[in-house]
């Protein structure tokens, strides 16, 4: 690492996903602050990444340092191949506040515990040698405070998204009328948004840029970085900077939100996109605030541009769901990724990393992941996320897999989402039941059945959906621990009115399956 040459008051860290130009930090050129950004091993394998995710937050943190310089800032780019790209990230931090004789070093609160945990070890130490002093700022990107939401559940007082949610709109004016009551008189149009896509209107053509990021791929490879899916270089549909972002979200309100609402839970091998925004990476890497996106959807509605349930739906994601799990992470770390509460073993299937599956549906979405570093909410839990609970998979293994497979997955958002919400592993903190279904679900939000190897309909034999079978058999294995969960009894009427025998042989075959996951 050369050693910087001009002394400095302040040495602050930006990263990779504090990617926000209108950062209070940045409103002044500050000639004796240095910013330091870092592309180091450490953050591209603490878990195997899609290529896709790794070029497009180095790209998009290039282009940020660059705008910074441009606007005068003093920036230190330590770039992915130098030595000290192999270095731990507090050591990178260590060696230049000395180096460049800084008597303060500040960053943003991290959204992901283990950095927080090391940056927060650092500072102390350096605060007890009294080398130079340290201050965690706020990134000034979400709604809430990372520890608002336990605050506001009561200890033994079941945690509701909808609860939270509904104090949000209050507490922040959003979709209200007049009077501070909701807009349409009811505060969720979930019962709207549920239908099936017929195939009209057309998913709208892919609205987002178009980048060669091929001589940053050549540098990661030259480097050793592990990835994984399929790297496009050349034309990585992500966006890199703010401007694009908005561009974006633009696009989106116009063309896919006023059909949003209606097909979010909707499925189809011929439409990969549908009509969903793809702009979580820009959310969660913080080129775009919630609270404009927000905004701007509200807006359109009220303008007329979009149906209600369609705003309200989509606002909700942001305001409500993405608020909330944010708020369970923090307040169930650490140790919130090795929750097992069903004791569930088995090893991903090999095809997990090839989506060489007969089953149609599970090959869509997986490949789709592969290829797009992306795959919509109901792909994730009601295809991917429904087959690795029903078959017992690990769930850690699971939480590591969409960690490193999607381009919006940090760890904040994806690990309640994957523990609690998919896989039901911490015992029913996060969800109020199992995501789990049978092929009939699948069928009757998607496409994807038809011509699939697998008959939707039957339970047993060679040719029945694997769907059908894991379902009853995953009810019958967890009775003690689910049988008198609320929301569940239906399913347990239905298993103790099943003929015996038949029952008997949907169960065989799913513990058949099981044993061999690999060959479905």
């Amino acid at each position: 690492m050369s050693t910087p040459v001009t002394p400095v008051h302040t040495v602050r860290l930006i990263l990779g996903d504090q990617l926000n130009p209108q950062h209070s930090w940045f409103q002044h050129a500050d000639p004796q602050v240095v910013f330091l950004m870092m592309e180091v091993r450490q953050e591209t394998d603490y878990v195997l990444h899609h290529a896709q995710k790794v070029i497009a937050i180095f790209a998009a943190m290039r282009a940020l340092a660059a705008a910074l310089r441009e606007a005068g800032h003093r920036v230190h780019y330590l770039a992915m191949g130098t030595p000290a790209s192999v270095q731990p990230l507090v050591d990178n931090v260590a060696q230049l506040v000395q180096g460049y004789g800084a008597a303060h070093f500040e960053y943003q609160e991290p959204d992901e515990w283990r950095l927080d945990a090391a940056l927060r070890e650092y500072a102390a130490l350096a605060e007890a040698s009294g080398t130079h002093s340290s201050r965690m700022v706020s990134s000034e990107h979400f709604y809430t405070g990372r520890m608002e939401v336990r605050q506001l559940f009561a200890p033994g007082k079941r945690w509701l998204m909808e609860t939270m949610y509904r104090q949000m709109r209050v507490r922040h004016h959003i979709l209200l009328d007049v009077r501070g009551q909701p807009e349409g008189g009811q505060w969720n149009f979930d019962d709207e948004n549920r239908k099936a896509w017929p195939g009209v209107p057309q998913e709208p053509a892919d609205f987002r840029p178009c980048h060669d990021h091929s001589a940053l791929w050549q540098t990661l490879q030259a480097a050793g970085v592990a990835t994984f899916g399929v790297p496009a270089a050349h034309a990585i549909r992500w966006p890199l900077d703010r401007g694009e972002a908005l561009q974006q979200l633009e696009l989106f309100v116009a063309h896919a939100l006023p059909h949003f609402g209606h097909y979010q839970d909707a499925m189809s091998r011929n439409a990969k996109r549908l009509f969903h925004s793809l702009l979580s990476f820009a959310l969660n890497t913080k080129m775009l605030s919630p609270r404009e996106v927000v905004e701007r959807v509200e807006s359109a509605w009220r303008c007329g541009g979009v149906p209600l349930a369609a705003a309200e739906g989509f606002i909700r994601q942001v305001v409500g769901w993405r608020e909330y799990v944010r708020g369970v992470y923090w307040a169930h770390m650490p140790g919130y990724e090795a929750h097992n509460f069903l004791g569930h073993t088995a090893p991903l299937p090999h095809w997990f990393w090839t989506g060489k599956t007969h089953m149609a549906c599970m090959a869509a979405a997986i490949t789709q992941s592969l290829e797009m570093a992306h795959a919509h909410h109901i792909q994730r839990l009601m295809v991917i996320g429904n087959f690795a609970l029903l078959a017992g998979v690990n769930p850690e293994a699971l939480h590591a897999w969409y960690l490193g497979v999607y381009i919006d997955a940090f760890e904040w958002v994806e690990l309640p989402n994957t523990v609690g919400m998919s896989q039901f592993a911490d015992g029913g903190a996060l969800a109020t039941k199992p995501y789990v279904s049978t092929a009939a679900y699948i069928d009757r939000m998607g496409d994807y059945c038809a011509g699939c190897r697998y008959d939707k309909k039957s339970k047993t034999g060679p040719h029945a959906c694997p769907f059908n079978a894991l379902y009853w058999e995953f009810y019958e294995r967890h009775a003690a621990k689910l049988e008198h969960k609320p929301r569940i009894g239906m399913v347990y009427q239905q298993l103790k009115k099943m003929d015996p025998q038949s029952k008997q042989a949907i169960l065989d075959h799913a513990r058949w399956l099981r044993a061999d996951l690999d060959a479905l």
